[in-house]
C-alpha cells in the first residue's frame, strides 16, 4: 500500500504533564462508543484485534495535546480504514477508553469474547489505559498518535520496557507503513507463536524500518566554557523563584537556593504593572516577530504585563530564574496571562524562565547558563518519530537567541498558548545544521542524564506546543525508549558540544553522566 502519514490523522491533578506516571492520573468513569466504521462481528474464525483509543472524548473537551476541540473521528476513521483494507482476514474491534475504569470494562467484556490481542492507540498525553490490556497476558501492540499521546506513551512504554515486558511490543512512527507491519506481526499467533515471539517481531519490525544516521556533520560552532570551579561559584549565586509550586519536596540542586511564592503575590505584581511600560514591551515584541497570529494587542500587552510583574519578583527577591505552574494558575484562574513570553524575553536576556514549575529543569537551565556564560536552555516535551530517525525538541516557550544574548537572533512568530489556544507564546525558527546537547541533572540520583543531536529545521504542524526543533539524534536511537521513567517528559536543550565540559563538572559534583542515546 502507499504510504500514508499519521501525524494529521493536562490534567490539572497537581502533578504537571511532565510528572505524568500511572500512578498518579485518575480514573474516569464510562466508555465512550468507538467511531461506527468497525463494528463487531458476531461470525467468523477470524482473528480478532480490539483497537484501543486512549481519550478523553471524540472531540477534545479540555487543553491536552493535540488542543482543546480536536476532532479524533476523522483520524480514528483512517486508521480503522487502513487496518481492514491491509488485514481483511482480521476482525478489528475499535473502542475508546478514558481511563483504568473504562479499560476494565472492556476487558471484562472481552472475557466472553475471544480476543487474541490488542492495538492500544495513545491519543491524549493523559490517559492511562495500556497497562490494563498488558495485564491480559495477551499480545499487545502499544501506539501513540504523533503530537497527541506522545506523553503518555513515552511514560507508559518505558515502564514496560524497564519492566521487561514480554507481550507488550510498540510503535513510535508517523508512517502508516510502520503501523501496518508492526500490526503484520499478529500473524505468528496463528502459526502458535507466543506474546514474546510477537514482541520480538515488532522490535525487529520497527528497526528494519528505522533508517540509518544521516550525516551528522555540523556547521561550526565555537563555545568556550567555564572551568568546573567557576560554574559552580557562579550557579551557588543564583536563586530560583518557584511560583505556585505544586508539590512538597524540591527537585533543585542543593547548592541552588529556591523561594516558593504563591500565585497571589505573581498575581498582583502582573496588576501593578506600569500600563504605558507594558504596551511599549508589547510594541517591541510585535515588531521584532515575523508574524503575530490569532494573538490582540490587548493580549500581548497583558503577557508584557506579567513580564514586567515577574521582572520585578526577581528584583525584590534577588533572584535570576523564575519557574511558573502556568497551566494550574492559568486554568484555575489564578493567573490571568501566561509567562510564556516573558520567559523568552528572560532566557534571550541570559536569565532563566523555566515552564510548569519545574524545578529541576530551571536548575538545569542555570547550570547551562553559568557553564557556557549565557546559552539558555530551551525546556521541551520530545516526541521521537522511528520513521525518520528524528527527536523533536516541542514547546510554547524558546529563546530565538540560542547561542547567547549577544548572538545571532532568530525568526519567530507570536501565536496562541497551544493546548487551548488562549494568551501568547512563541514559536521560534531555530537553526538547522547545529550540535545541541540536551540534558537534565538529578540532585536525588546524582546524575546528569545526556544525549545529543543535530538540528534539522522546524516543524510548523498546528497539533501540540508552538516551537517544535526537529533534530537527529546521535548514538542508539532505540535506547531514546527507556529513559522517561523516572527522568520525567521534561528535557533542557542547549546549542553545543557539551558532552566534555559536563564531564568534567559532574565529576566535580560527584555525579555520573548516563548517556540516553
Amino acid at each position: 500500500m502507499g504510504k500514508k502519514d499519521l501525524r494529521s490523522g493536562h490534567f490539572n491533578s497537581g502533578i504537571s504533564r511532565r510528572r505524568f506516571m500511572c500512578a498518579g492520573c485518575a480514573a474516569a468513569a464510562g466508555w465512550l462508543a468507538g467511531p461506527k466504521t468497525l463494528q463487531a462481528a458476531n461470525s467468523t474464525g477470524k482473528m480478532r484485534i480490539r483497537v484501543v483509543y486512549a481519550l478523553h472524548a471524540l472531540k477534545q473537551p479540555k487543553p491536552d495535546w493535540p488542543n482543546l476541540g480536536f476532532d479524533f473521528a476523522p483520524v480514528m476513521e483512517s486508521i480503522n480504514n487502513s487496518l481492514t483494507n491491509a488485514f481483511p482476514d482480521i476482525e478489528f474491534l475499535p473502542a475508546t477508553a478514558r481511563g483504568p475504569a473504562d479499560a476494565n470494562k472492556i476487558v471484562m467484556g472481552d472475557l466472553f469474547s475471544h480476543v487474541d490481542g490488542y492495538l492500544v492507540y495513545q491519543m491524549n498525553t493523559t490517559n492511562v489505559v495500556a497497562p490494563t490490556f498488558a495485564a491480559t497476558g495477551k499480545p499487545v501492540l502499544f501506539a501513540r498518535l504523533q503530537y497527541a499521546g506522545t506523553g503518555g506513551f513515552l511514560t507508559l512504554n518505558s515502564l514496560f520496557r524497564r519492566g521487561k515486558a514480554r507481550n507488550v511490543g510498540f510503535v513510535c512512527s508517523s508512517s502508516m507503513d510502520d503501523l501496518i507491519a508492526a500490526v503484520k506481526c499478529f500473524d505468528l499467533l496463528k502459526k502458535g507463536g507466543s506474546a514474546s515471539d510477537f514482541v520480538a517481531a515488532t522490535e525487529k519490525a520497527r528497526k528494519d524500518r528505522t533508517p540509518g544516521p544521516g550525516d551528522l556533520a555540523c556547521t561550526a560552532d565555537p563555545l568556550k566554557t567555564l572551568a568546573p570551579e567557576e560554574c559552580l561559584k557562579k550557579a551557588k549565586e543564583s536563586r530560583i523563584l518557584a511560583v505556585g509550586y505544586p508539590g512538597v519536596s524540591l527537585l533543585s540542586l542543593p547548592f541552588i537556593p529556591v523561594t516558593k511564592l504563591e500565585f497571589a503575590e505573581l498575581d498582583a505584581a502582573w496588576q501593578a504593572a506600569n500600563p504605558d511600560e507594558a504596551k511599549t514591551v508589547a510594541q517591541g515584541w510585535q515588531k521584532r516577530a515575523d508574524k503575530m497570529e490569532d494573538v490582540s494587542l490587548e493580549t500581548l500587552q497583558s503577557s508584557a504585563a506579567m513580564y514586567l510583574g515577574m521582572k520585578g519578583l526577581l528584583k525584590k527577591h534577588g533572584a535570576d530564574a523564575i519557574t511558573v505552574n502556568c497551566l494550574n494558575g492559568f486554568y484555575g484562574g489564578k493567573l490571568h496571562a501566561y509567562p510564556c513570553m516573558g520567559f523568552f524575553e528572560f532566557n534571550n536576556q541570559g536569565l532563566v524562565g523555566a515552564c510548569e514549575c519545574d524545578v529541576k529543569s530551571a536548575a538545569t537551565m542555570l547550570m547551562v547558563n553559568a557553564l557556557t556564560s549565557g546559552r539558555p536552555g530551551y525546556i521541551s516535551d520530545p516526541e521521537l518519530d522511528t520513521s525518520q530517525r528524528q527527536i523533536i525538541y516541542a514547546h510554547c516557550v524558546a529563546s530565538n537567541r540560542p547561542f547567547g544574548p549577544q548572538g545571532p537572533a532568530n525568526p519567530f512568530h507570536i501565536m496562541t498558548h497551544s493546548e487551548d489556544r488562549k494568551g501568547a507564546s512563541v514559536r521560534s525558527l531555530m537553526p538547522a545544521g547545529y550540535m545541541t546537547t540536551t540534558l537534565e541533572f538529578d540532585p536525588a540520583l546524582k546524575q546528569i542524564l545526556l544525549h545529543q543531536a543535530k538540528t534539522l529545521g522546524n516543524d510548523p504542524d498546528d497539533r501540540a506546543c508552538r516551537t517544535k526543533l526537529v533534530a537527529e539524534p546521535v548514538g542508539d536511537f532505540e535506547k531514546l525508549f527507556t529513559m522517561w521513567v523516572p527522568w520525567g517528559w521534561h528535557r533542557v536543550t542547549v546549542y553545543g558540544d557539551l558532552k566534555e565540559p559536563l564531564s568534567a563538572l559532574a565529576e566535580r559534583m560527584g555525579y555520573q553522566v548516563v548517556q540516553e542515546a
